[in-house]
């Protein structure tokens, strides 16, 4: 994620603004152009202050719930987010509503990378097999919702946007990290494996790294509840929960690999330099100067963010916070998210080595 700036007056805004709070202009995020752009009311839409045309925001923007536009010349509809939804919870509930909006923030921030990738994003509509689908559903007297994903479709727990209740799902299972955004990131991980692996011609790579997928899941799944991950999974996986089988972990590693290309480009956008005061190790210290979107090294990338997580650890520590990111990548890890930096390079068309050389 970068840092946006009010085209009006200069002020720096969050990916997440609705108005500008020195011009008071309205915002919207234009993602053909990736910018907020600063709108005039010109009803019945607005017009930029900046170029002649009428834009018009997405349908979910009357629910608070979306702060995208429209593409160019069209007047009614979803953007290119939420264009993806399928069910939504019953909205004239007021806890459904907000917890929805609590969702709808991490979807689009998740949104936000794909495009940059030029993912492949087609709608259920445009595929109706392998399109991709979000359900926010809440649970019922009868059923608890499970967060997951199937053939496209990626269900999300209502549940999970109560913070309470998601911190007591995080420590009940033991999990140093679990956030909206992270299960958005994990559950389209899922997707992106049946696309750029299974039918991307990735699997003989992709088993070499994470293993033999064709393991019944359920079992493992099972095996995990009742056992617990192994006790040397640090040494060979992202988290306990990758541990648990092939898809897993390739989840697990293409969320991680998610939450670092975009903490690296916000740190990037405020020049973030690491220099630490003392230790004499040139491995601790890390200038942020480059894309992460755009590098095609990723030597580089681990180089700069193994530092600047340290140094983001530590401050944490410093007012008593946890670890902004309580995990440790060991050798193996980096190799597999290595893999994924590949997988969305190659898709994205830069001049990456063809296949895979564990």
């Amino acid at each position: 994620m970068k840092i946006f700036s009010c085209q009006s007056c200069g002020n720096v805004l969050y990916f997440e603004n609705r108005s500008c709070g020195r011009c008071g202009h309205k915002l919207g995020y234009d993602p053909d152009r990736d910018t907020l752009v600063a709108l005039k009311s010109d009803r019945p839409g607005f017009r930029t202050v900046e170029r002649s045309g009428r834009r018009f925001f997405c349908s979910n923007a009357s629910q608070d719930a979306c702060n995208w536009l429209l593409p160019e010349g069209q007047d009614d509809g979803f953007c290119l987010a939420c264009r993806h939804n399928g069910t939504v919870p019953d909205l004239s509930i007021p806890s459904n509503l907000i917890g929805w909006r609590e969702l709808e923030a991490a979807k689009h921030s998740l949104f936000y990378s794909l495009l940059r990738w030029r993912l492949p994003l087609r709608t259920r509509a445009e595929d109706s097999r392998h399109g991709l689908v979000f359900n926010f559903l809440a649970d019922t007297p009868a059923a608890k919702v499970m967060t997951g994903h199937e053939n496209g479709v990626v269900t999300i727990a209502l549940a999970e946007a109560d913070e309470i209740e998601r911190e007591r799902r995080r420590v009940e299972m033991g999990e140093p990290y679990r956030t909206l955004l992270g299960h958005f990131r994990h559950e389209v991980g899922h997707h992106y494996w049946d696309l750029l692996v299974r039918d991307g011609g990735e699997l003989a790579g992709c088993r070499l790294l994470f293993g033999d997928e064709t393991l019944d899941y359920q079992a493992a799944l099972e095996r995990h509840y009742r056992q617990g991950p192994p006790s040397d999974w640090r040494d060979r996986f992202v988290s306990g929960y990758a541990s648990v089988h092939p898809w897993e972990d390739f989840a697990e590693t293409w969320a991680h690999y998610l939450h670092i290309i975009d903490t690296l480009e916000m740190a990037g956008n405020f020049g973030i330099r690491v220099a630490p005061a003392v230790g004499a190790s040139e491995g601790m210290a890390a200038r942020i100067d480059f894309d992460p979107y755009a590098i095609i090294d990723f030597d580089r990338v681990v180089a700069s963010w193994l530092p600047f997580v340290f140094a983001m650890n530590s401050v944490n520590r410093a007012i008593g916070s946890k670890d902004l990111y309580p995990f440790v990548l060991a050798p193996p890890v980096i190799e597999k998210l290595r893999f994924v930096h590949r997988l969305v390079r190659r898709r994205k068309g830069d001049p990456v080595a063809e296949g895979y050389a564990a």
